[in-house]
């Protein structure tokens, strides 16, 4: 059995002899070959000799071609911006600028940089596809609707469900097409990635995600392919509406316990990918940290319906030796114990004294809001909600990519990203309340200190 076997017969929740290890490798890919990530995400080439060179480092039984959960919202007229050591973000929602659903097209193989991807995913596919599954990301509906609407949408559940419903059909059919594309291009597995819907309740995924996310799988299936739904954030309480989609596998970060999503897919036979900790342990910590993370992981995925996989995409700066760690640890060929040491010595967060403060502090704790789609609508609906209170408030993003973000983030006793905390109180963990209820709460915090 070969690695590609290997993956396909854990998806399917049959018995391996090995757990198998897709890591996911996207911006990250950039730093091996030494280039910048707009360099990367631009180029067929630079993508096809990032992945190569992560092959050839991490002896991976899966990869995906390409993560880029920007490429359908770029391809139907929404601006990107593009950093150097981050994936592009969406900075412009085209359904905000004038145009209705009327004036959008479904994206082709020749529009945005769908020609750059489907080249790549080929020459992947044609250089590793006989022994090495190749994953095709697209993008989620939901997530999709958020990057051509804005966070608007959220207030639409609530006013105009039924011009939301037709915005969902409208991405259900872009997913399709996606899907299709990179189908064939040759890959073996399809991911839909749709992070956003960590940030609703169970009510609102089974009116909203449900209807629309169900035929994408059922179209992946009829194809002969294997589908998995990809989360970031705390989306526990999704869990079993994921379960109910006709995916064959959920992914998850680090947020959600492994043992409660491999106890909840199991009766629905959907097995489970995760969840090692992106920056406390792949970025931040040493080899060791990984190869226990790992081990930790593989315990409780166990051999039946398990793939070991980071919590997300992995971070430009990931050390190499690290995710070399998580390789050896696969493959049983640790051959010594990697001194441990303390990833957070030296490094310590300062909170303010709140109760002296003038302003009301809003601590935003996230990923990155310039490479999580989840964090970075949660920074723009923390924004939109204290516009109105002017400089009464203060407004602090701390990215867990950064040790201090991660100090920070203990410090305030926050468990999940995205959080937000207001004059040091944690007020919303990994979910977005509507505009109104976010407003009051800053006005409150602000009457408060006005007493």
């Amino acid at each position: 059995m070969n690695s590609r076997e290997l993956v396909f017969r854990a998806m399917k929740c049959e018995e391996v002899d090995r757990i198998p290890w897709v890591p996911f490798v996207g911006c990250h890919a950039a730093s091996l070959i030494d280039v910048n990530c707009e360099e990367f995400f631009k180029s067929a080439d630079h993508i096809v000799n990032g992945v190569l060179k992560a092959v050839e480092l991490y002896q991976p039984d899966g990869i995906p071609a390409l993560f880029d959960l920007q490429l359908e919202a770029e391809a139907m007229g929404c601006n990107l911006t593009y950093a150097k050591d981050n994936p592009p973000a969406v900075s412009s929602h085209i359904l905000e600028q004038g145009k209705t659903l009327e004036d959008l097209k479904i994206p082709t193989e020749e529009d945005g940089r769908f020609p750059i991807a489907m080249d790549a995913t080929r020459r992947i596919v044609e250089a590793i596809g006989d022994k090495c599954a190749v994953y095709g990301l697209i993008t989620g509906p939901f997530t999709l609707a958020l990057h051509l609407k804005g966070t608007d949408i959220f207030y639409d559940m609530l006013d105009e469900p039924e011009e939301v419903e037709e915005l969902m059909e409208f991405c259900q059919k872009v997913a399709i097409n996606t899907a299709k594309m990179y189908i064939d291009a040759g890959v073996d597995i399809v991911a839909i990635v749709d992070p956003m819907t960590s940030q609703i309740s169970p009510d609102n995924f089974e009116e909203f995600v449900t209807p629309y996310v169900t035929p994408v799988f059922d179209y992946i299936r009829e194809r002969g392919k294997l589908g998995s739904f990809f989360v970031c954030g705390n989306a526990k309480r999704n869990i079993e509406a994921m379960c109910q989609t006709h995916c064959d596998n959920i992914s998850i970060d680090e947020n959600i316990p492994l043992e409660y999503v491999v106890e909840t897919c199991k009766p629905y036979n959907v097995s489970v990918g995760g969840n090692i900790k992106l920056t406390l342990t792949m970025l931040f910590g040493t080899p060791y940290d990984n190869v226990r993370d790992a081990t930790n992981c593989m315990n409780i995925g166990g051999k039946k319906g398990y793939i070991l996989a980071p919590g997300c995409d992995m971070p430009y700066a990931t050390p190499v030796a690290n995710v070399q760690a998580v390789t050896s640890t696969v493959h049983g060929n640790i051959e010594e114990i990697f001194e441990g040491e303390d990833v957070m010595a030296g490094v310590d967060y300062e909170l303010p004294d709140y109760a002296s403060e003038k302003q009301v502090i809003i601590d935003c704790i996230t990923l990155d809001s310039e490479s999580c789609a989840a964090c970075q609508y949660n920074m723009e609906a923390v924004y939109t909600a204290a516009a109105p209170l002017g400089d009464k408030v203060k407004i602090i993003e701390h990215k867990i990519k950064e040790k201090e973000g991660v100090a920070c983030m203990m410090k305030l006793g926050a468990k999940n990203v995205p959080t937000i905390c207001v004059d040091g109180e944690v007020k919303y963990e990994s979910i977005l309340p509507d505009n109104a209820e976010l407003t009051a709460c800053f006005q409150a915090a602000v009457d408060k200190k006005s007493c």
